[in-house]
């Protein structure tokens, strides 16, 4: 797969951005962050079971998308889901109490990492079969036509899922009936060991859209300012009725496909290059330090973090487990 250029802002229009919104998007990123590697420690030290999919890396393409989105909009996406949640206002006490399997998690502690919903913050779960929530997604924004809300749904899936028959035959039925589905390609390289290069032909994922008459646009994913403006832009086409929109977002994850993955299919210096150049939240940080932003603030809004985050993290280790009942709730019995 071919490199490309995708869509940047200038400096001197991030110097104009307003600074408010800057520090929300800049403590929701570092949210996100904290959580995923509190996640990993938990993990690690066996309080979290099953699979454990971490975002370290990707924060500022959820975060930039969401800040665009109005209320009554829908969001799905796939098993690398954590920051999803928190990025659409869920509780972390309640996400990492799910993650613990725990009674007070969203799912009552039986979906785990991967299977957890809100329909009060139109979360429509973490999927664990790769690519199974983009039909979904489509459905959702069928529903927002047919009730005339004028909301979108949110479509996320990876580079890998990218290469699974349902999502063209969702491209197809959405760009058919015009429905307002953003279909958001999270590009992050790899498709659990593999290399997009060795898996996927063409020169962009969001080329396959133009078959349908999609229109899509290439995104620098560690940008959280060019991802904002994308997404701004690719909502209100929606809105409009104009029909669905591709976003590739050219991200990368900075941990192992999950956290069983030693990740040897890519070098450490690879890496470390990312982090140094590219990070989305250490570059916000540096651009909020030249708008004046001084460093005690940074500093205040980190300790803030990390004491949300030990909060959520003794929440979920009090929490009691589900009793045997809870097997026999949310299930339908012919």
């Amino acid at each position: 797969m071919k490199k490309n250029t995708p869509t940047k802002l200038s400096n001197k229009s991030k110097m104009n951005y307003d600074l408010d919104l800057l520090q929300d998007m800049y403590k929701k990123m570092l949210l996100i962050r904290r959580f995923e590697e509190k996640a990993g420690q938990l993990y690690g030290m066996g309080q979290i079971g099953g699979f454990c999919h971490l975002y370290i890396g990707q924060e500022a393409v959820v975060v930039g998308i969401q800040s665009a989105q109005i209320e009554g909009d829908s969001v799905v996406t796939s098993y690398r889901d954590h920051g999803h949640m928190i990025a659409c206002d869920m509780d972390p006490k309640g996400v990492m109490a799910e993650l613990t399997g725990r009674e007070d998690g969203y799912s009552k502690g039986k979906g785990g990492s991967m299977h957890m919903f809100s329909r009060e913050k139109g979360f429509f779960g973490g999927h664990g079969i790769v690519a199974a929530q983009v039909p979904i997604g489509a459905g959702l924004a069928f529903a927002h036509k047919y009730n005339g809300n004028k909301n979108v749904c949110i479509t996320y899936f990876g580079d890998g899922a990218a290469n699974q028959g349902q999502v063209y035959e969702s491209y197809n039925i959405a760009s058919l009936w015009q429905l307002p589905v953003i279909f958001v390609i999270e590009n992050n390289k790899y498709g659990m060991g593999t290399s997009v290069n060795r898996s996927s032909a063409g020169d962009n994922l969001s080329d396959r859209g133009k078959a349908y008459g999609i229109k899509s646009e290439i995104v620098d994913g560690m940008d959280i300012i060019a991802v904002r403006e994308a997404a701004i832009s690719a909502i209100e086409y929606c809105r409009l009725g104009k029909g669905p929109y591709i976003l590739e977002m050219k991200t990368y994850r900075y941990r192992g496909h999950s956290m069983s993955d030693p990740a040897k299919y890519r070098t450490r210096d690879e890496v470390e290059q990312i982090r140094k150049t590219s990070d989305p939240i250490e570059n916000i940080k540096v651009l909020l330090s030249k708008m004046g932003v001084v460093d005690k603030v940074l500093k205040n809004i980190d300790v803030e973090i990390k004491s949300i985050i030990a909060d959520a993290a003794k929440f979920a280790q009090e929490s009691p487990e589900p009793s045997a009942s809870e097997l026999y709730t949310d299930i339908t019995i012919n």
